[in-house]
């Protein structure tokens, strides 16, 4: 399978894409961290049944990506199972306020790059060194098209995935001697309920504007990311890849 005896830490996977991204690496044959805000017995079963199905451990961690204890707690918790890690997801993230810089407070926008940029970036800092250690690894941070383009009343949520952009080029060129792969996607409008929430702010127009004409679905923004964290994509890195239906 495409991940066979791989192990995977997934973040933003109670839902949505990450959840998507979750099952499809244990479909694919990888072990699954799973970390959410909320690990609930709901969460609990579904992972469950995920990993019994697919033969592979699928543990679910609770994790805050917007405080620091909460990342700390749940990086200890994945090193403490001695497992190598073998991919990053970083997903979890929120849209932030959705008005025009003016109308906008500070801290909303330090906020949304609490959530978006920092505590992803400080969570992965602080599991680096199992992938540095393995001298192996592919670190996939979502994105968005977003923050190729701008867009209009979206200043904090497009600077955050700007700023995710750019750590994730200079990351791939200073892990590439560690064997350690970095990439991003970006997603255009999904079909999930952040994905409503961009969408309707930035009206219809933004799917007349897109070539395939409609939502994209979790499944395919999943699909991209497991090529990514599997060996057919060893000679990718420092790349932004678009999964957008063709917007222009």
């Amino acid at each position: 399978m495409l991940l066979s005896g791989k192990n995977i830490v997934v973040t933003g996977a109670n839902r949505g894409i990450g959840r998507a991204i979750a099952e499809a690496c244990a479909c694919s044959g990888a072990g699954v961290w799973a970390c959410m805000r909320t690990v609930d017995s709901a969460a609990e079963a579904w992972l469950r049944t995920l990993g019994e199905e697919n033969g592979v451990p699928a543990v679910p961690v609770t994790l805050d990506v917007s405080d620091e204890e909460s990342i700390k707690n749940a990086a200890s918790l994945i090193l403490s199972e001695k497992r190598p890690i073998s991919g990053i997801v970083n997903n979890a993230g929120v849209v932030g306020p959705v008005r025009s810089f003016p109308m906008t407070g500070i801290q909303e926008i330090r906020e949304t790059f609490e959530v978006n940029f920092f505590g992803p970036l400080f969570f992965t800092q602080r599991l680096l060194k199992n992938l540095m250690r393995n001298r192996s690894g592919s670190i996939v941070n979502i994105a968005s098209v977003a923050a190729l383009g701008g867009e209009p009343a979206q200043l904090s949520y497009v600077s955050s995935k700007a700023a995710v952009i750019g750590a994730t080029r200079k990351l791939a060129s200073e892990l590439a001697s560690f064997g350690i792969r970095v990439n991003a996607v970006a997603p255009g409008i999904i079909d999930t309920d952040m994905g409503g929430q961009i969408a309707s702010a930035m009206a219809e127009e933004v799917l007349a504007a897109t070539a395939l004409k409609r939502k994209g679905t979790v499944s395919e923004v999943a699909d991209m990311v497991t090529y990514l964290l599997s060996d057919r994509s060893s000679y990718v890195t420092g790349q932004v890849l678009r999964i957008d239906g063709g917007m222009r």
